[in-house]
């Protein structure tokens, strides 16, 4: 998976964000008060959301190799060390190993210093381009223990046991929200039967009885009505499944695009 960087970011915001906004203008002007502007407004949504979605989840997924590479860098880090071997050579030989997207990290870190930047500098730099939580808590350790020498290894190995914990506890977590993750695709999956039922059941019904037609909603109007409520629930459901599961509400624009491409196709083709 490749870095996103945070221009990318801004990119995947802006300019779906100025398409869906002409999609939903050209919406209002042509088609205002009419079925087919629902769709219309879906699709601005849609344009809007699915490329920082995707972005989101890339990202997601390199900075979670990132840290899952951690403990087997800090384990190479302390045998070099026990070797007696600098901190600065050390990392030069382990940008030679595969870490995943690790290695090109350490490779630009090994790079800068050969062109005479300090290995601090050049460390900070790698923090700040990976920029994850627990790289955010190694790479003052790693500066600290270059700065008064001695015998690194006995910050490393507790510092790589800690990390190796964490992404444990982490990982458990993920598992225990995964349930909840799952009740809320069901929860929505539930909401769609119903309202289908409803609507065939009920409002069809109901318009086809003349004494009862006046005093229910048509099936145009229950359809529409439905479409919203399906569009409200697909969307913020989705967020809160993002929060649940991953612990942000970005992370939840994914099952946001799932959920609103479900509700979507199942009623439109199902009432």
């Amino acid at each position: 998976m490749p870095k996103i960087d945070k221009w990318e970011r801004k990119v995947a915001w802006i300019v779906p964000s100025i398409i869906g906004t002409a999609i939903l203008m050209t919406g209002c002007v042509a088609l205002w008060n009419t079925p087919l502007f629902d769709e219309y407004l879906l699709l601005a949504v849609l344009i809007t959301v699915f490329p920082s979605a995707v972005l989101d989840y890339v990202d997601y997924r390199w900075k979670r190799s990132m840290d899952e590479h951690l403990p087997d860098l800090f384990r190479s880090l302390v045998q070099a060390q026990q070797t007696g071997m600098p901190l600065p050579q050390v990392l030069e030989e382990a940008s030679k190993r595969s870490y995943g997207p690790l290695t090109g990290e350490l490779k630009k870190m090994v790079t800068q210093m050969s062109w005479g930047m300090s290995f601090e500098k050049a460390l900070r730099s790698f923090g700040e381009r990976v920029c994850t939580a627990l790289v955010g808590r190694t790479v003052p350790l790693v500066i600290e223990a270059s700065r008064f020498g001695g015998r690194v290894e006995k910050v490393f190995a507790p510092t790589g046991k800690f990390i190796q914990s964490t992404l444990t506890m982490e990982k458990e977590r993920q598992t225990q929200t995964r349930p909840y993750v799952a009740i809320v695709y069901v929860a929505f999956f539930v909401f769609l039967f119903t309202i289908i039922m409803l609507f065939k059941t009920l409002f069809v019904q109901a318009s086809e009885i003349p004494t009862l037609g006046s005093a229910v909603l048509s099936p145009e109007e229950a359809r529409r009505l439905f479409f919203h409520m399906s569009v409200i629930q697909a969307f913020f459901g989705g967020l809160v499944a993002g929060k649940m599961g991953e612990g942000t509400v970005s992370a939840g624009l994914k099952h946001s695009v799932i959920l609103l491409a479900f509700g979507y196709l199942a009623l439109k083709f199902l009432i």
